[in-house]
């Protein structure tokens, strides 16, 4: 008979035990520690503990499904596995399958990060790349699977994998009994799903928020209309959470036992992961960061609480990082760009340069744009990107630059 109940279509915390005794072998799941971060406690008043699920083995929660599921199927006699993954999913299949003894095809994005990819070969699975996004990738795998005669693990539409990632949930009431709020970030929604299950038997007081990427939300809606709601296209940094849609089975758990969703914009995950490179000295994905931007944002209201954030995942593209790096000094004017106003003649580029120069910034680029429409006969811009110490560095240099009589404009907040 299944571990699962007949005619019962959500997970129970009984599963989430069952799992816990199969994870419980620290060369396969390990239990990742918790930190208290003092920074981001006095920006919300909180408590903040940080759960550093990011140090999981393969860099993410997901090895902890993969391997309820996985191990289960090899002992009923299957050998071999297929999955679509856009990279964290993908490592914890293939390290799972690896350590039972089995085969794993992994079916990736073919816009994955190359990390993700070569670290899901060095798991040991065969990696196909097909489609421009998971959901592509996803139609395949299950072709895949059928054509083959081969069991398809799912990323979150699965009870086993749902009970897999709930043993995350008994290890968070474990290390902090007392949590007021833990942030989960939804993509499929396996996690959430899986830690309010457990939360709502062990600590039923606790408020359990769930948070979205904006251009990857599904859960509001599919809530609203009472059935999932499936994106045609994501548009997010958090390629962790960026499935485009959950399952009925996830849909039902959320329903059931998480108390709030929110959604961030990229700015703000970008904000929060550079947040904790500063502050928490974490290197963590978009996905992860998604709970410390929520709990930094206007929407969630963790005052006088004691709030966990878990952070999902440290598989972070370096491509990536550089990306979000430079939106995120952008937004706090430490990366300003600048257009003035000259009469093209010689000298003008070393007058503003010096300005520049004494007021202690360094300029990374400059150009001159002589054609633009709105330039008169013997104009120019020249275009100045400079590297400040914040935004009231950046203020100063524009003030200095207009007591020159020099019309100056911050590119990046026209």
């Amino acid at each position: 008979m299944s571990e699962f109940h007949d005619g019962e279509s959500l997970v129970r915390y009984a599963d989430i035990e069952r799992a816990r005794d199969r994870l419980d072998d620290e060369t396969v799941v390990k239990r990742t520690p918790v930190e208290r971060s003092t920074s981001l406690g006095e920006m919300v008043d909180a408590e903040v503990y940080l759960k550093m699920e990011h140090l999981q083995w393969t860099g993410s929660f997901k090895t902890r499904g993969a391997y309820n599921k996985i191990s289960r199927a090899v002992d009923d006699g299957a050998d071999e596995f297929v999955a679509a993954s856009a990279g964290n999913h993908a490592q914890g299949v293939a390290l799972a399958a690896t350590n039972c003894g089995a085969d794993s095809t992994i079916v990736m994005p073919t816009h994955a990060p190359q990390a993700k990819i070569d670290a899901t070969r060095s798991y040991g699975a065969t990696v196909e790349l097909v489609g421009q996004d998971f959901q592509e990738a996803m139609t395949y795998a299950q072709e895949y699977a059928a054509d083959n005669d081969v069991e398809f693990v799912h990323a979150y539409d699965d009870p086993l994998i749902v009970a897999g990632q709930g043993t995350l949930g008994i290890e968070i009431h474990e290390d902090c009994p007392d949590v007021d709020t833990v942030v989960v970030p939804i993509g499929g929604g396996g996690l959430i799903s899986g830690v309010a299950t457990a939360l709502e038997r062990l600590s039923p007081e606790t408020r359990v928020v769930g948070v979205q990427a904006e251009g990857a939300a599904t859960v509001h809606e599919s809530l609203d209309k009472g059935i999932p709601v499936t994106l045609d296209e994501v548009d997010t940094i958090a390629d962790g959470i960026a499935t485009g849609g959950i399952s009925d089975l996830t849909l039902g758990l959320i329903e059931d036992h998480v108390d709030v969703v929110v959604t961030v914009s990229d700015a703000e995950i970008a904000n929060a992961l550079l947040l904790l490179l500063e502050r928490a000295k974490q290197v963590v994905e978009g996905a992860a960061a998604a709970s410390v931007a929520a709990v930094l944002s206007d929407q969630l209201d963790v005052s006088g609480e004691t709030v966990m954030p878990v952070l999902g995942g440290g598989n972070l593209d370096m491509t990536m990082l550089q990306t979000i790096l430079i939106h995120a000094l952008t937004e706090r004017g430490q990366i300003l760009r600048l257009r003035v106003r000259i009469d093209d003649m010689p000298g003008k580029m070393d007058v503003i340069s010096g300005v520049i120069a004494d007021h202690g910034a360094n300029i990374q680029t400059v150009r001159h744009d002589r054609a633009v429409e709105d330039l008169t006969v013997g104009e120019a811009y020249l275009v100045f990107q400079i590297e400040t110490s914040g935004a009231e560095h950046a203020a100063t240099i524009i003030d200095a630059i207009e007591e020159e009589g020099y019309v100056v404009e911050d590119i990046n907040r026209k």
